[in-house]
Parts: structure tokens; sequence; C-alpha cells
């Protein structure tokens, strides 16, 4: 094998390493064992105090995702379901994110780089909150929305295939 042509493979394998370390690095999901029995395979477990989803699957396992939660005294815990899905989509602040911030404009269209909504989004059945996708990675991990669970935008993709309308959700202090 001549020296260029060792040279063009070794340079395509390092780039192919790079790729791939990028694209594991990117989701913070991971697959990990879960015994908590209470809950069926396919319901969405939040656990605040984590910062962690996890998605229930069968034989004692979930997919767990790092999530932003509510932030003091605006986390919620309980019951819902996903009452709709949507990719990309505007945002309008609730009164109470109005109150805090009267600057922002009625809407905020998806896709928009100030669109805190991110790449997807599936609204729950108790109130104005909702599992998305964030236009701040660096949220991420915290305790700072005012009740939504934020995920990485590559997250909620992920998870917005695998879930669908009416899939259970528990918040867990």
């Amino acid at each position: 094998m001549r020296s260029g042509s060792r040279l063009k493979i070794t340079s395509l394998m390092l780039a192919l390493g790079i790729v791939l370390s990028l694209q594991a690095t990117a989701s913070a999901a991971e697959l990990v064992g879960f015994s908590d029995h209470r809950f069926r395979p396919g319901t969405i477990v939040i656990r605040n105090s984590e910062k962690r989803l996890y998605l229930v699957l069968r034989g004692n396992r979930a997919i767990r995702y790092k999530v932003a939660v509510g932030k003091s005294r605006k986390a919620w815990t309980g019951h819902a379901q996903i009452t709709a899905k949507f990719i990309r989509p505007a945002w309008s602040p609730s009164s109470e994110v109005r109150r805090d911030f009267p600057h922002l404009p009625n809407v905020i269209e998806g896709g928009a780089p100030n669109n805190p909504m991110g790449a997807a989004a599936m609204t729950l059945s108790n109130g104005n909150y909702a599992i998305h996708g964030t236009n701040r990675p660096g949220s991420i991990g915290r305790a700072v929305s005012y009740g939504c669970i934020r995920m990485a935008n590559n997250d909620i993709q992920d998870l917005y295939q695998r879930v669908g309308v009416r899939t259970q959700v528990v918040a867990l202090p």
C-alpha cells in the first residue's frame, strides 16, 4: 500500500472516529436498570430531585434522560398525560412568564433561535406545562423552568418518537 493511500485511510478513520464520538456524546440518554414496579412500561417518570426523566421499558429497564425541571416553588408533582405533540412549535408566554418578562412578544415562531420550546414539545394535561426541547442547553440538569420539563433537543426528538398522545407522565419530588 502506498503511503498516500495509507494516509487517506488513516485520515478517513480518524474523521469517522470523531463523528462517532460526537454522536455518542450528543445525547444524554442512557439505558439503565429500573425496578420501581409502581410504573408500567411506557410510562414517563420524572424525578425532580434527580433532574432526570425515565421512560420505563420492559424487563426492569428504562431510558434515562437528563432534564431541567421547575425552579423552587414551580416544580410540579403528580400525574398527567401527554395531550398533544408538536415539532418546532410556536410559543406564547404564560401570564406568569409575561409578568416576569413583560418585554416578550405575544408569540415566538417555531424554529426561531429565541423560541424556548426547542425542536419539539409534548403538552401535558395538568395545565400550562410541557416536556420540550430548549434553546438553552446549559439549563439541562438544573431547576430553572416555570414547571416545564426541558430536554436537550436531540433527547426530546428521541423521546418524541418513542411515546404517543395519552402516555402517562408521573412527576415525583
